[in-house]
């Protein structure tokens, strides 16, 4: 409560509304402002310094907080689903909610999402690229199966999309046509959005290995189920593990079961599926390797070699107490999606006691 002046920004693209609270006079100041970040900075200069900023985060991403606080101005980027608005507030404008939040801001009751910097958030749209590429070969290859299990073709040659599949799917041939055309369309999609992936993964995986990534992806990597692109897509998308303990990160990826208690009462529900998706999907997906029987194979060396002793220490200890709890879920008959999402839970917590210690040792120069 040192700053002399409140702002609320209510920020989209092409435009921007922003209300300032005067906390020494009570003046409420509303202002449109000029869509860029050079207009929006004369104006907050122009009010009763100290200032603070708070806009919500959202699809204009993080360049005007970055440039307020290059030039000395405090700002928060605020967690939209953790805004407080009163439920018989049933009128919404861009002026009203710049004003909330400005007020938000005077009474300290915002929930500020962490900054990146440019580089790291450019490394984060990178890997958010590839998913979305993974999605899009999914989408590909199921239409592709079902136009032809439309035409009563089936592949019965073993797994699919191998190289044997496309050797198969090459040697298809429709008479129609416009059949075929469309069978052509398909195929080739299929396989210019599969090299597409594959462009991706070798950008990922050399810089994977450059600092400051390369340390924490081959303390992540000592664990089951973590690959290179696993683990830089979580040191992308989680950045400063040092944040959270073994704890906490599982509720910030939303790995925590829903909860209703009153009084004696405790209802608990399916996870809150809160935080970061991606990184979400990538922990319940390794969870699955930690089933089978735990036993170092020659790649799993190969990373350890990579690694610190202490990450390798603390890796090979995680991938026992992993396959342990998966065995105690399969002799009480627990289901096993259900199994998979606890043991996807305390794989979080592995990952951080594996990535926070190195942070530590080896912070990001331009972190935050």
């Amino acid at each position: 409560m040192n700053q002399r002046t409140y702002v609320g920004l209510d920020v989209h693209a092409r435009s921007i509304v922003g209300c300032a609270i005067d906390q020494r006079t009570g003046e409420i100041l509303h202002q449109r402002l000029p869509v860029n970040h050079a207009g929006v900075l004369d104006w907050v200069q122009g009010l009763g310094q100290p200032v603070r900023v708070v806009y919500e985060a959202g699809p204009t991403g993080f360049g005007l907080a970055r440039v307020l606080t290059a030039a000395g101005i405090g700002c928060l980027v605020a967690a939209p689903s953790k805004l407080q608005r009163p439920p018989g507030d049933r009128v919404k404008t861009d002026a009203r909610d710049a004003e909330h939040l400005a007020r938000l801001n005077l009474l300290d009751q915002i929930t500020p999402v962490t900054v990146p910097s440019s580089s790291r958030e450019a490394a984060r749209d990178l890997v958010r690229a590839r998913e979305d590429v993974r999605a899009d070969l999914m989408r590909s290859r199921h239409r592709l199966s079902k136009l032809l299990l439309r035409h009563g073709i089936v592949y019965c040659g073993g797994q699919a999309w191998t190289n044997v599949h496309h050797t198969w799917l090459h040697r298809q041939h429709f008479e129609d046509l416009v059949l075929q055309a469309a069978f052509e369309s398909c195929l080739e999609t299929v396989e210019l959005t599969a090299h597409r992936r594959e462009q991706l993964d070798a950008k990922i995986a050399v810089l994977a290995e450059t600092e400051p990534y390369a340390d924490v992806v081959h303390a992540l990597m000592c664990l089951r189920g973590i690959s290179v692109l696993t683990a830089f897509a979580l040191t992308v998308e989680v950045g400063d593990w040092t944040r959270f303990t073994g704890k906490t990160i599982g509720a910030y990826l939303g790995l925590v079961p829903t909860e209703r208690s009153s009084g004696t009462s405790r209802s608990q529900g399916s996870i809150t599926k809160t935080g970061n998706t991606h990184a979400r999907r990538l922990l319940v997906e390794a969870a699955w390797h930690h089933r089978r029987r735990y036993q170092p194979s020659r790649e799993m060396m190969g990373r350890w070699d990579k690694a610190d002793p202490a990450s390798r220490a603390r890796g090979h200890r995680g991938n026992h107490r992993l396959h342990r709890q998966w065995e105690k879920f399969e002799t009480r008959h627990k289901r096993r999606v259900v199994a998979n999402v606890a043991i996807a839970r305390e794989l979080a917590g592995w990952c951080w006691s594996l990535a926070a210690p190195v942070q530590q040792e080896h912070p990001w120069p331009d972190q935050w």
